[in-house]
């Protein structure tokens, strides 16, 4: 009890996540009187990061760097134009799967709101779009990020779930194309009750050229997504190829990239791996003093007193992670989740590792969107101004949608396992 109110203390007052958990592993450890745990304490935070997976992770974000420098956000946005050509609320459809094409390389969420936000928002608004519904629906693009691979959130779930990196990024493919999906009817449906404007009309020749002119930048996904899905390389080679790739295309296709600016982009792609990374450790840590302390069978005790099959208990894990989403941003809210509810999940109620991950990281990354914090929407409201709380409510179907969409995942592991062999 005393750990857990420290815990929640220092979080309120705005101590980062990874130190609270550190913290409050020492304070469980003075508290049980057990100080010979303290041996253990450095090696379980070591133990944590020492998997090769988790080289993923800085390739994965230096991928982002690479394409926003080099121009190829930009080329893959022409290319969703010329997919969806002149129809009503053309560029709403535009920025859904211009969010679909960058989330197959950039894998974070509020990376990818920040980068699109400044591209799509001005543009749909020269087009007649209000603001704040062009920046909400960009966020719900974002969502896609974590979800469509390569995804930074799928690696970390790897590592504490114990499952194959490969089969968690195939398992994020189809859940990504239903939420797309479900996106467009959405857009459909509000385009015909607000008239949304239409795309300006083009030729088939152009845009032929513009699909042919935008078409090398694909091969980024593909490398990525194709050499793990026939098993010529694992997910972490597949990013250093993928990281190649994106150089060379910015370099030689694009012509917008500059090896000159390099080390800026491996700086910053370290900083932010090492924020990740430290939160791995630190979750190790966490997990370790969970099951010293028993706290997932007591967790399981209680659960098995409310839900009494695999359904029931993913439909209460899914209003339990949107609260804790709400307030937690996405990586710090696996870490604190999935130690606990996992084992509960796979011993008791017989659920595959990989549809629970995929369950819980949508779940989470929906919470980014969701009040009080609804972390993605200030970082689209940082880059455009628009109100948090205005975005929210604006594009309130789409969170509807995306409920429904957690519903389903929930009920069909299929729509998670079809593409793993």
């Amino acid at each position: 009890m005393l750990t857990t109110a420290f815990f929640l203390v220092i979080m309120l007052v705005g101590v980062p996540i990874g130190a609270c958990l550190c913290l409050a592993g020492i304070v469980y450890i003075l508290n049980s009187g057990d100080t010979v745990l303290f041996q253990s304490y450095p090696l379980q935070m070591f133990s944590g990061i020492d998997s090769y997976g988790l080289i993923a992770i800085p390739l994965f974000i230096l991928i982002g760097e690479i394409m926003n420098g080099g121009g190829i956000t930009k080329r893959l946005i022409d290319m969703a134009l010329a997919f969806i050509g002149s129809v009503k609320g053309g560029l709403a459809y535009v920025n859904i799967l211009a969010n679909m094409m960058v989330s197959s390389i950039i894998g974070s969420a509020t990376a990818q709101v920040a980068i699109m936000s400044q591209i799509m928002v001005p543009e749909m608004e020269k087009k007649g779009y209000d603001k704040t519904f062009a920046a909400g629906l960009t966020v719900y693009g974002g969502m896609l990020g974590p979800i469509i691979p390569p995804s930074v959130m799928f690696v970390v779930y790897s590592v504490l779930a114990q499952v194959a990196v490969g089969d968690m990024l195939i398992a994020g493919i189809l859940p990504g194309i239903v939420l797309t999906l479900l996106f467009f009817v959405v857009i459909a449906c509000m385009g015909y009750i607000y008239n949304y404007p239409r795309t300006e009309k083009r030729t088939i020749r152009q845009r032929l050229h513009t699909i042919a002119r935008s078409s090398p930048t694909l091969l980024i996904p593909i490398v990525i997504v194709g050499s793990i899905l026939t098993g010529f390389a694992n997910p972490t080679e597949a990013a250093a190829v993928g990281a190649l790739a994106a150089a060379l295309i910015g370099r030689y296709v694009t012509k917008e990239f500059s090896f000159k600016t390099m080390p800026q982009m491996l700086l910053k792609s370290a900083i932010y791996s090492a924020v990740v990374l430290f939160l791995v450790a630190a979750a190790a840590v966490f997990s370790w003093l969970l099951i010293y302390g028993k706290v997932p069978q007591a967790a399981a005790a209680w659960i098995q007193t409310v839900a009494k099959d695999p359904v029931t208990f993913l439909l209460l894990t899914n209003v339990i992670l949107l609260v804790i989403g709400t307030v937690i941003d996405g990586i710090p809210g696996l870490i604190m989740t999935v130690p606990i509810l996992l084992p509960i999940a796979t011993e008791v109620y017989g659920i595959d590792p990989r549809h629970f991950g995929v369950v819980v990281v949508v779940n989470l990354v929906l919470g980014l969107m969701t009040p009080p914090v609804g972390l993605s929407f200030f970082v689209a409201a940082a880059v455009t101004g628009a109100k948090p709380g205005k975005m929210f409510m604006v594009t309130l179907p789409f969170f509807l949608i995306c409920c429904a969409a957690l519903v389903l995942l929930s009920i069909f592991p299929s729509l998670s396992l079809a593409l793993i062999k």
